[in-house]
């Protein structure tokens, strides 16, 4: 009997998390980088309380774009091509496979977030306002990057090298996520609407999730 298409997801989520927990790259690497990114940037802007306040979350959501981009770099090469045609003789779907590397990239992302985010709170002073909307917006850049990583990984063949691409495939992609979370944050700060940047970032998530669902068996294929 053929397993479900989420049973196969969850079965592709918990392989790439034991992989992860193994590696531990994410933890030991990552989010130290990301918290020593936010350390280092006031050298370069000086140590004014309020110019830091103001600038703390772009300079926290650009540490997340940034370094999340290692994590989409570790996706691409922890799986080859050999792996990779191995779950397609076990009749793995591709769509399912392309649905749990990204489900596990985002929640690697997500818990990156989490982490460097309470961080960044402390050292620059940053105001926490709307609770549930900040957690959306977690959610969805999460998300988005979690998709860009699993597409830039099918794009790209690890075995020859291919990973190293990943980044300058992601890295543009990942812009309107960028611009969207700040400018959702600033609309909170001046209680302005910020539902046109929750779209934008949903629009992004949504297409990049069709893209890679509809290209994933011929991608696999080629």
């Amino acid at each position: 009997m053929t397993p479900s298409f989420t049973s196969q997801v969850g079965a592709v989520v918990k392989r790439d998390l034991r992989r992860q927990r193994r590696r531990g790259d994410v933890l030991w690497i990552t989010i130290p980088f990301g918290a020593v990114a936010l350390l280092l940037m006031p050298l370069a802007v000086g140590t004014d309380a309020g110019l830091l306040q103001r600038i703390g979350p772009g300079m926290f959501w650009l540490t997340v774009m940034l370094f999340g981009v290692l994590v989409t770099v570790g996706r691409a090469s922890v799986e080859t091509q050999a792996q990779r045609d191995a779950a397609s003789l076990l009749g793995l779907d591709p769509a399912a496979g392309y649905a749990g590397r990204s489900a596990s990239a985002a929640a690697l992302l997500l818990i990156y977030e989490v982490i460097v985010g309470a961080i960044a709170v402390v050292l620059y002073d940053i105001e926490v306002i709307g609770i549930p909307w900040l957690a959306v917006t977690l959610v969805l850049v999460a998300a988005g990057l979690g998709l860009l990583a699993a597409l830039g990984a099918s794009l790209v063949n690890s075995d020859s090298g291919g990973s190293a691409l990943v980044p300058l495939l992601v890295a543009p992609l990942s812009v309107p996520l960028l611009l969207g979370a700040t400018q959702a944050y600033e609309g909170l700060r001046l209680g302005s609407s910020i539902l046109e940047w929750m779209l934008l970032m949903a629009a992004v998530v949504l297409s990049v999730a069709v893209v890679g669902v509809i290209t994933a068996r011929p991608l696999q294929e080629s």
